[in-house]
């Protein structure tokens, strides 16, 4: 029995506090808050896709800071040519 990387929590639950943390950072600086709050908020802001990264690799982090990013890349399979490049389905 294994788990999956990503069955731990939701990726749009970690890019939904992505997006708040970073918003809080940029008002924290637009209202002027003391300089320690506004580099806790950018340094937890740094920190969440570093640790996305590590937990889930390159491609996980792909999919947290590009939504519709296509997870498998640029190249695909056909059954009669093999391998080719084409672009990612949007």
């Amino acid at each position: 029995m294994s788990i999956s990387k990503t069955d731990l929590v939701p990726l749009s639950r970690v890019r939904r506090k992505l997006a708040v943390f970073s918003g809080l950072s940029l008002v924290a600086l637009a209202v002027g808050l003391p300089g320690w709050s506004v580099a806790a908020l950018v340094l937890t802001s740094l920190a969440i896709p570093v640790a996305v990264g590590m937990a889930g690799g390159g491609s996980l982090l792909r999919q947290l800071l590009r939504p519709g990013a296509n997870p498998g890349g640029w190249i695909t399979r056909s059954r009669d040519r093999g391998p080719r490049r084409t672009r990612a389905s949007v």
